[in-house]
């Protein structure tokens, strides 16, 4: 770590300094201790919409998609790999990774990941701002393009939004709140085929906005309000009783979740409204 952390406006723990490092075993180290599971929870989720939008398509050609706020490219790690969560805490928090040059982990992860490549895999874009993790993402082999930009801040890039055109599926685990409505808006402006999203939200984070730019865009969301997803476990109690007083304001009930140590999501699946 290093200094002390902020937080956001809800009063969440922000971990900055390990968001954009050259490699993510900082990130994997800082995260362990709070069993931050969300992308174990998203991966069989991310696969079942996955064959859904691709029965939907018709086509041989795979689904083509954009992981928002892609990080160190995880969810495209286990999408596309047998691997799970687990595997990857247990690789990057080894002594034998710790030991390794970045460009020794490079080449080291260049096979790790080739060894274990699925055979349904399909192509992931990676949005962040994050420019090293994108950086290490598409070094490694784990993201076909990477775009390193902030939709909240400026439009999208040529290339960006010619990449979108292509996408099917959009997905996101960790990134709603600190991406809003602005980036949703400016990626399905460039949307060219038909596009579902699954998105992972906090219970803590307000939602509406985005379900009005996916309704404005002709997708109908659906979720189920009793159903939920553990993220991780809170940093300190202040980010609990905060966590806690964002979830009343809300409407929903901490009992049994956030009052007991813990993030938890809603999942949320959009797709295109049937005429």
């Amino acid at each position: 770590m290093t200094g002390a952390r902020t937080t956001t406006p809800a009063g969440k723990t922000r971990f900055d300094d390990i968001y954009d490092e050259p490699d993510p075993r900082a990130y994997f180290r800082t995260l362990a201790p709070l069993e931050y599971e969300i992308p174990h929870q998203a991966q069989d989720v991310f696969r079942d919409t996955l064959a859904q939008r691709s029965a939907e398509r018709g086509t041989h050609l795979p689904v083509t998609i954009l992981d928002l706020c892609c990080s160190y490219g995880i969810n495209a790690a286990l999408l596309n790999h047998d691997l799970t969560l687990a595997d990857l805490y247990a690789h990057y928090t080894s002594a034998e990774t710790a030991a390794l040059t970045r460009g020794e982990l490079i080449e080291s992860d260049k096979e790790f990941y080739a060894s274990r490549r699925r055979a349904d895999a399909v192509p992931v874009i990676g949005l962040d701002t994050a420019e090293n993790a994108t950086r290490y993402a598409l070094e490694v082999g784990l993201l076909d393009e990477a775009y390193a930009e902030n939709l909240e801040r400026h439009p999208p890039s040529a290339g960006l939004r010619d990449a979108v055109g292509r996408v099917g599926l959009i997905t996101v685990t960790g990134g709603i709140g600190y991406i809003t409505h602005h980036t949703f808006d400016a990626l399905l402006d460039a949307t060219r085929v038909p596009v579902w999203v699954s998105a992972f939200v906090l219970r803590t984070v307000p939602f509406k906005e985005i379900l009005a730019v996916l309704d404005a865009h002709g997708l109908d969301t659906e979720t189920d309000p009793e159903r939920t997803y553990p993220q991780r476990l809170f940093s300190d109690p202040t980010e609990q009783s905060n966590a806690v007083d964002q979830v009343l304001k809300a409407g929903d009930d901490p009992t049994g979740l956030e009052a007991e140590g813990r993030y938890y999501t809603r999942l949320y699946q959009s797709r295109p409204r049937s005429a």
